[in-house]
């Protein structure tokens, strides 16, 4: 059996990407048929692509404008944690854990073995949250476990009335800036303290405001609004 090494997105001596960049590929990288088994490198993790669902709820992780296609998968294997520096991150994702990811933006590497699997290579840090069962659904959202500095967040509905009693289309809605802190992760690590990470300024239940932008939209099939956002993204908690 022989073994794919990958590192800094570059793949059988040629580069599959730069960091300087932001690539969207829309097709996988075919890894050729001898290699079998594909090892990350750095703070990469490899995870096998879940099968695309046919309800449009499985691709809730991504923006209308982005094709759909599945954002979550299961953990593979790691890479050996050592950044640019020479420093070693221990990662926080186990093999066999089912997460969630966006390909909007970021980079990554898809790669297709001989065997049809597909596979997903991406820094952990890119990685969006721990879903808490394999074969995730919509209605596994509330559940997720956030990633690095990242605070999982259930939208305030927005009001359908204007102060002076307007009723307001939907096309005429601000999207919501405000919610309720449900989960936090791990936070993110601390340059200055090796091995650690920096404490979350944020806890459950604290009600925050958040830039319009930001985030990953989430809806379970109830129509509950989730969004997961950055810690730098809260502009401020009540």
């Amino acid at each position: 059996m022989q073994t794919c090494l990958s590192r800094r997105g570059v793949f059988g001596g040629h580069a599959t990407g730069r960091r300087a960049a932001v690539v969207v590929r829309a097709e996988a990288i075919a890894v050729p048929a001898p290699f079998t088994k594909v090892d990350p490198k750095g703070d990469r993790v490899l995870v096998r692509v879940a099968e695309e669902e046919v309800k449009t709820r499985g691709g809730i992780l991504l923006p209308p404008s982005a094709v759909r296609k599945p954002t979550s998968g299961e953990v593979v294997a790691l890479g050996d944690g050592r950044v640019g520096n020479g420093e070693v991150r221990p990662f926080y994702l186990q093999p066999g854990q089912t997460v969630v990811y966006s390909k909007f933006g970021f980079m990554y590497t898809d790669l297709k073995l001989s065997n049809d699997e597909e596979y997903i290579l991406i820094r952990e840090d890119d990685v969006i949250g721990i879903m808490p069962r394999a074969n995730a659904q919509a209605d596994d959202v509330p559940e997720l476990q956030p990633l690095g500095d990242r605070v999982l967040v259930r939208v305030e509905e927005v009001a359908d009335v204007t102060l002076g009693g307007v009723i307001l289309p939907d096309s005429a809605k601000e999207r919501p800036l405000s919610g309720t802190v449900v989960r936090t992760g791990p936070g993110k690590y601390d340059k200055d303290a090796e091995g650690k990470r920096k404490a979350m300024t944020v806890q459950p239940g604290d009600k925050i405001l958040y830039f319009k932008y930001a985030g990953e939209n989430m809806e379970t099939p109830e129509g509950a609004k989730f969004v997961v956002l950055r810690e730098d993204d809260i502009l401020c908690k009540a």
